[in-house]
């Protein structure tokens, strides 16, 4: 994740987008955290429905990934 601040948003989620997104407005995705699930959305169109995954089966994605 990036440095930057959070955005909290009308749902009380605090979302931070992902260092790895590009800033010419390509494919980017922010992440809010809670203690039990992560929630995932495109940051282009934050009106659409968040991807809600649990903490654990997000570290096991991020484990992969770094493969």
């Amino acid at each position: 994740m990036s440095g930057e601040k959070a955005k909290l948003s009308l749902d009380g989620l605090a979302w931070f987008k992902s260092s790895y997104s590009a800033g010419d407005g390509g494919e980017c995705v922010e992440v809010a955290v809670r203690p039990a699930s992560v929630h995932v959305r495109d940051s282009k169109d934050t009106t659409r429905a968040a991807l809600a995954v649990a903490s654990t089966a997000w570290t096991a994605f991020v484990e992969f990934a770094a493969l």
